[in-house]
């Protein structure tokens, strides 16, 4: 598919609220990248992760106690990947870029590649949000159909049932699959990936053997095999789990839409900002425990207008967004807790795995 492009020679809705969202740093002095609760969380979530390993690899837990640590484990990955490494790939955690490049390698500790995640993330899913063929994260295929776009088999009739197993195994199939098809290929979906430099190619290779001496090799040298991947099962399911969860919500649900562009021009007739607010949800904006875990990204639709802007500020300028699609009539989508949504979401599924009627 050739470049897709956005009806922005006109973008009324987009230059309004940009006007706002800068408004609103200037007149409070502040600037739109982390601050100390940002740094403190940070603090807690990467303690919290080294201690837990550490309790996991070198003392004796009675069994519960260790499938529990590996659990919570499991947790501490998913939300620092939420927290740290996701503001720091975006460029919004600092102002400084060797800040947000040192924390967007906390990713590359935990498995994946940073510099994969930045192009498949960053460039791909915010530039094309849920264009089906573009967006690699919305392409299950064919274990799932997520859009009406995308082919049918009679085994979808079941994915609202089997979600559950294949949201748990996706980080495992992430850092031992994905990562190296993007690498070897060279292309995310369609997309070609920019040439990587020497320093790309070590960073890539190093970190992968990295992972595997902390998470295999170390922890086999001091529980054994059978204790090491049980217990890794469990980290790479929760994580997996926890991850897929959060990103369905926020653009895989019944009310977010899969537009395609026109098939001649090749082109979306709206404006790059109003397509966001149309593919993307909000959740649970009000539970600062959920916000809190999940680094603000239960307020995609803030995100992907401003992933610029560190998910510290989006509870403030979230009002600013939803008066501004008020004014221009877009729809806001949100869901008031994480069950409706993924309720949403589980509807959504069963829809579009129905088999088809002749």
């Amino acid at each position: 598919m050739s470049k897709v492009t956005f009806n922005n020679r006109n973008s009324p809705f987009f230059d309004a609220l940009k006007a706002r969202i800068d408004a609103y740093f200037e007149e409070n002095r502040i600037k739109p990248t982390g601050n100390i609760a940002l740094y403190s969380k940070t603090a807690i979530l990467l303690t919290a992760a080294v201690l837990i390993y550490c309790l996991l690899v070198f003392a004796n837990l009675p069994v519960w106690a260790a499938l529990t640590g590996c659990a919570l484990m499991g947790l501490a990955f998913a939300s620092i990947g939420f927290n740290v490494m996701h503001d720091g790939a975006h460029g919004s955690y600092s102002d400084n870029k060797a800040v947000n490049a040192l924390m967007s390698w906390s990713l590359n500790l935990m498995g994946g590649s940073s510099f994969m995640w930045k192009i498949k993330h960053n460039h791909v899913h915010h530039s094309f949000t849920n264009i089906d063929g573009i967006d690699d994260d919305i392409d299950i295929r064919p274990f799932m159909r997520v859009n009406e776009h995308q082919e049918r088999y009679w085994f979808h009739r079941f994915q609202h049932v089997y979600w559950v197993l294949l949201y748990g195994a996706s980080y495992a199939m992430w850092i031992y699959w994905m990562d190296f098809q993007k690498y070897f290929t060279n292309r995310v979906g369609p997309t070609p990936i920019r040439k990587m430099k020497t320093r790309d190619h070590i960073g890539f290779w190093f970190s992968k053997l990295l992972y595997l001496c902390l998470f295999i090799v170390l922890p086999v040298f001091f529980k054994g095999w059978v204790a090491t991947l049980v217990g890794y099962s469990v980290i790479l399911f929760v994580t997996g789990l926890t991850i897929a969860v959060v990103f369905q919500l926020a653009h895989v649900v019944e009310d977010t839409a899969f537009p395609m562009p026109d098939s001649n021009t090749n082109k979306i007739e709206q404006e790059w900002a109003m397509h966001q607010v149309r593919t993307t949800a909000n959740f649970a904006t009000r539970n600062r425990v959920v916000s809190w875990f999940m680094g603000g990204l239960n307020f995609q639709v803030e995100h992907h207008l401003f992933p610029k802007i560190s998910h510290i500020h989006y509870p403030a300028i979230s009002k600013l967004v939803r008066e501004t699609c008020q004014e221009f009539n877009i729809r806001y989508i949100e869901y008031p807790s994480v069950l409706s949504a993924i309720a949403a979401h589980v509807r959504h599924l069963k829809e579009l795995g129905r088999p088809q009627v002749a």
